[in-house]
């Protein structure tokens, strides 16, 4: 049988499990903290009103410490049962508890005939009361990719529990030279710890967009920025702390380049065409692409263009400018 303590652990483990990670290398990117939170919000908007770059999560002076009551009314509690009430901040120095995006979870202590532990109880208040028999449970909350569990002891009177969730708020974008990468043609995985560190670890989220806010345990991650399909993929390192949003902006050198086969310059493009792009070095960065007018993004550099049309084979050497977008015509002669 599993103990209460075990479970806990257990989930304890797999919250660890889920640190995320946000990076771009001192050359390649920019970051910015703001509040995760202002009044009524969870998170503040971006260029929000109030919340600037390294501003705390919580005021400073918050006066009394909001959250559930001392006690819930009686009338709440069914009879032979007691009430739990549970609210959740980022830290022992943030009075203010976090007011969003929670999800409670409560556990038995022992797991069910198949040996699995499933959820009793489940809730999305910030600050809930939930009313159990007495004994004792294993609470869990996730905030995003962070979270805490620890196990309660029910007795006969109210009982309240405060968990610490030391976790801040990560959102990227990514630009070359001074635009803005646009959303869909960019995306990130996250790794935990350092791109420096021995070994390998698997992502905690990939595929994230532009925009897009991930909450995580503060700490040390690491970016995998991705612009295109094809080889502008940039990679860093970046702290995320606790009760505050990370602003990020990683700066890609690449441009988006158009293939044409055309049988004189300025030419209509010839259809059925294929195409494959190779480093001078004969590294194949495009494989295989197919269209009159395939666009592909490249990070700055040299490539020899191959294009493969009823049977023939044409080529040409090109070179790529950060920023600099344009088509890359091949004779078919």
């Amino acid at each position: 049988m599993t103990g209460a303590g075990g479970f806990a652990a257990h989930l304890r483990c797999a919250l660890v499990a889920v640190l995320a990670a946000t990076l771009a290398p001192a050359t390649s990117f920019a970051q910015q903290t703001r509040s995760l939170t202002v009044p009524g919000e969870q998170f503040a908007p971006t260029g929000g009103g109030g919340a600037f770059p390294g501003q705390t999560l919580a005021n400073p002076n918050p006066g009394p410490v909001p959250g559930p009551p001392l006690a819930a009314p009686a009338a709440a509690i069914p009879a032979g049962q007691v009430g739990l009430m549970l609210s959740a901040r980022y830290g022992r120095d943030f009075a203010q508890p976090i007011n969003g995006n929670l999800i409670w979870r409560i556990y038995p202590v022992r797991p069910d005939q198949s040996g699995a532990f499933r959820p009793i109880r489940e809730d999305k208040a910030p600050t809930p009361t939930i009313a159990l028999p007495a004994g004792d449970y294993v609470v869990q909350v996730t905030f995003g990719l962070a979270g805490a569990a620890k196990t309660v002891h029910l007795k006969s009177e109210v009982s309240r529990e405060v968990f610490e969730i030391p976790a801040g708020g990560l959102r990227l974008e990514g630009r070359v030279g001074d635009a803005k990468i646009p959303v869909g043609q960019i995306s990130f995985d996250i790794f935990p710890g350092s791109q420096f560190d021995p070994g390998e670890k698997p992502p905690i989220a990939t595929g994230v967009t532009s925009g897009e806010v991930v909450v995580v345990p503060e700490g040390t991650y690491h970016i995998v920025s991705n612009y295109g399909d094809s080889n502008s993929i940039v990679r860093s390192d970046i702290r995320v702390q606790a009760g505050k949003l990370t602003d990020v902006t990683v700066t890609h050198r690449a441009a988006v380049i158009t293939l044409k086969l055309v049988s004189q310059k300025g030419g209509e493009a010839l259809a059925n065409t294929n195409w494959s792009v190779l480093t001078p070095g004969g590294d194949e960065i495009v494989r295989s692409i197919g269209g009159a007018f395939p666009k592909v993004v490249l990070a700055e550099g040299e490539y020899r263009a191959i294009a493969r049309n009823d049977g023939q084979t044409y080529e040409r050497t090109f070179k790529v400018s950060s920023g600099v977008d344009g088509e890359i015509e091949v004779l078919a002669r």
